[in-house]
C-alpha cells in the first residue's frame, strides 16, 4: 500500500470511528438540553471552520460563496444539517441511537433514488432492487411497533438531501460548512440568549466539564469533516463506500452494548432487512467498479 492510501486508509477510518462514537460524546452531555447542545454545536463550528478555512489557506474560495444563489443553497443545506443534527441530539438524549443507526445504514440507499431523481442518474437493477428491500424494512418496523420510525427516516433524509444538495453547488468542504454555521449562528445565538436570560440555564452547562465540553462540539464536529476530506481525495469510492457502514455500526454497537437500549425482533427484522438491502448494493457496487476498470484499460490497449 502506498503512503497516499495509508493516509486515506487511516483518515478515513478515523472519520467513520468519531461519527461512530458520537453517542458516547452526546451522552456525556445529556443533562444539557437538546436544542442548548445544538445552539453551543453550532457557535462553536464558527470558529472551528475559520481554523479549518485558514490551515488550507482557502480564504479566496470561503468569499467565492457569497454570491445570493450559493448563499441561497447553502441556507437551505445549512437547515437541512442543523435538523439532523437536532433531531440526532435528541435521539441519544432519550435512547433512541439504536433507530439512529438505522437512519444512516438506509442514507446511501436513498442518496442513490435521490441521484436518480434529482441527477437523473441510472440505476442498476441490483440497485433498484436494494432501495426496495430497505423500503420493506421500513415498512416492517412501523408495522411490528405501531408507529414510523421517524427518528431513523429523518436523519436518512436531512443528510440524503444535504449531500444531494453539495453536490450540486459543488463547493469545497471547509468553505461551505464555515458558511453554513455563519447562517445558523445569530439563530442559535439568540435561542441560547433566550434560555441564558430566562434562567433556564447557564452560558456554559452547569460547570464542570461542561464548558470544555460544550466548547469541544466545534472540532468534534469539524475534524472527522476533515478526515474524510482527506481520505476522499486518496481512496476508490468503492472504498469509501465500505468503510461508511462502520458508522452506524459502532453506533448499533454502543447502542445495544453500553447504553442496554432494547434490539427486539421488530429491530431485528428491519436491521435484517437493510443488511441483506446494503449487502446486494455493496455486492453490485464493487462489480460495477471492476466493470469499469477493465473497459477504462481496454479502451486504453485500443
Amino acid at each position: 500500500m502506498s503512503s497516499e492510501l495509508r493516509t486515506g486508509f487511516f483518515a478515513a477510518l478515523a472519520a467513520y470511528l468519531m461519527w461512530g462514537a458520537l453517542p458516547l460524546y452526546f451522552r456525556a452531555l445529556d443533562h444539557v438540553r437538546p436544542d442548548e447542545m445544538l445552539a453551543h454545536r453550532i457557535l462553536w463550528s464558527v470558529p472551528t471552520g475559520l481554523v479549518m478555512v485558514a490551515l488550507a489557506r482557502s480564504w479566496t474560495t470561503l468569499r467565492g460563496l457569497f454570491t445570493p444563489r450559493r448563499l441561497a443553497w447553502l441556507g437551505l443545506s445549512a437547515a437541512l444539517i442543523g435538523v439532523n443534527w437536532m433531531i440526532y441530539i435528541w435521539a441519544v438524549s432519550v435512547e433512541r441511537v439504536t433507530e439512529a443507526s438505522l437512519g444512516y445504514y438506509i442514507n446511501p440507499l436513498v442518496s442513490v433514488l435521490l441521484g436518480r431523481i434529482m441527477f437523473s442518474e441510472r440505476l442498476r437493477i441490483a440497485q433498484w432492487v436494494s432501495v426496495a428491500i430497505a423500503g420493506i424494512g421500513v415498512v416492517v418496523l412501523t408495522v411490528v411497533l405501531g408507529y414510523l420510525p421517524w427518528v431513523a427516516l429523518g436523519l436518512c433524509l436531512t443528510f440524503a438531501f444535504y449531500g444531494a444538495i453539495r453536490k450540486k453547488i459543488g463547493v469545497d468542504g471547509r468553505a461551505g460548512f464555515v458558511v453554513e454555521a455563519v447562517i445558523l449562528a445569530p439563530l442559535a445565538a439568540i435561542w441560547l440568549g433566550h434560555l441564558v436570560g430566562s434562567g433556564e440555564t447557564g452560558p456554559m452547562g452547569e460547570g464542570g466539564w461542561d464548558p470544555l465540553l460544550l466548547i469541544a462540539s466545534g472540532p468534534v464536529t469539524a475534524i472527522p469533516l476533515v478526515c474524510f476530506s482527506v481520505a476522499a481525495r486518496r481512496l476508490q469510492l468503492s472504498t469509501i463506500g465500505m468503510m461508511q457502514y462502520l458508522a452506524p455500526t459502532l453506533q448499533f454497537l454502543i447502542a445495544v452494548l453500553v447504553f442496554g437500549e432494547p434490539f427486539t425482533q421488530a429491530h431485528a427484522a428491519a436491521f435484517g432487512f437493510i443488511w441483506l438491502a446494503l449487502i446486494i448494493f455493496t455486492v453490485d457496487s464493487l462489480v460495477g467498479t471492476a466493470r469499469a476498470r477493465r473497459l477504462a484499460r481496454a479502451a486504453q490497449l485500443t
